[in-house]
């Protein structure tokens, strides 16, 4: 599959990818800071964004894309930085194709643990949305309201709906597929994948997708990782801690 993606800066390759009902704009302000020096790729993956939608939903799929964008591209030893979902799909690939493939594992706020189904209310609230009947953008948000009070995770949610070529709107995301596998974006990795190189685990102070005690399992997938917290941050951390981030990531990759 040939995942949506744009190409920032020069230099080692660093490639950026984002969680569950996101797309690469989510990082792009991150992106240009990171291109000053590197030659950034950030992409959408399968069932996001512009990339293609496809009923198969889940981490060996979704790092088998990547292998091939790294193989298509000729992209060599590249860093990879990846938020929640793009974070586990980022700890799948490594554990699958290291050590040849990759040099330094970026992870942002997620665990290689299992994780329950939290998002359903999300889906939901989503699927009740009559996209048929849509005037407007504020049409939407008004009708996600009645499920999701946070503003905030409402217009993250909002930047993925778009306007056909017929004038209607739509989603960028997959939205029947990521419901019908839902359990998978929350599975556990593989309990034989490990991983050597440097890696970095940041959390957010205020999330509990990386609790203390998730740390013994993380040194036994990643030994020779490390953890930082940001402090007064939550789950979205590079959206609400862009510059705390930034300097996190530059010196662990520097």
């Amino acid at each position: 599959m040939e995942l949506n993606h744009k190409v920032l800066g020069d230099g080692k390759p660093l490639l950026v990818l984002h969680g569950l009902f996101g797309l690469l704009d989510n990082w792009s302000g991150l992106a240009k800071a990171f291109a000053k020096n590197r030659r950034v790729y950030l992409l959408d993956l399968r069932n996001h964004g512009r990339s293609p939608h496809d009923p198969v939903f889940d981490y060996e799929a979704m790092s088998g894309d990547l292998h091939e964008f790294i193989e298509k591209h000729g992209i060599e030893n590249p860093d990879i930085i990846g938020h929640s979902m793009g974070g586990k799909v980022a700890m799948y690939l490594a554990g699958r194709y290291q050590p040849e493939l990759l040099d330094r594992l970026v992870v942002v706020d997620i665990a290689p643990r299992y994780y329950p189904v939290h998002h359903r209310t999300i889906i939901d609230a989503l699927a009740g949305v009559d996209l048929a009947a849509l005037q407007s953008r504020q049409e939407a948000d008004d009708q996600l309201a009645r499920n999701i009070p946070e503003l905030a995770v409402r217009q993250f949610l909002l930047k993925s709906l778009y306007r056909t070529d017929e004038g209607g709107f739509a989603w960028r995301f997959n939205l029947a597929a990521i419901d019908q596998d839902i359990e998978n974006v929350g599975e556990a990795l593989p309990a034989h994948f490990r991983y050597e190189r440097p890696t970095l685990f940041i959390r957010g102070e205020r999330s509990n997708y990386i609790r203390d005690d998730d740390w013994p399992l993380v040194l036994e997938h990643f030994p020779n990782a490390r953890l930082e917290t940001v402090t007064d941050a939550g789950h979205w951390v590079h959206a609400e801690k862009p510059a705390e981030l930034l300097q996190l990531v530059n010196a662990f990759l520097a």
